[in-house]
């Protein structure tokens, strides 16, 4: 048993992981939906090699034939006011109300 987190933002451990590989998650996005690895702040972007060559070493592939995942930017809190400044900048500018 490994208590080892692979996952630093979800906190996943790489446990979690094999089950949800041996479970039958076979791409990346089938073991995060599983487990949430890959679903932090950084969006994978730590995690996703080692959880790509858990996957190949189960499956006896290579971690380059590993189903890639969507990567999407990390998102940033915005704050209401600053939105609702732009707009009111905008109304102002183009006459509208």
């Amino acid at each position: 048993m490994s208590d080892v987190i692979i996952c630093r933002c979800e906190e996943v451990t790489e446990d979690e992981l094999r089950a949800a590989i041996q479970e039958g998650a076979c791409t990346i996005t089938g073991v995060k939906r599983r487990t949430g690895a890959g679903m932090g702040l950084c969006q994978g972007r730590t995690c996703r090699r080692l959880i790509a060559s858990m996957i190949a070493e189960q499956q006896g592939i290579s971690a380059a034939q590993v189903m890639s995942d969507t990567i999407r930017p990390p998102v940033r809190p915005v704050r209401v006011e600053d939105l609702l400044c732009e707009y009111t900048r905008e109304e102002a500018e183009t006459g509208r109300d």
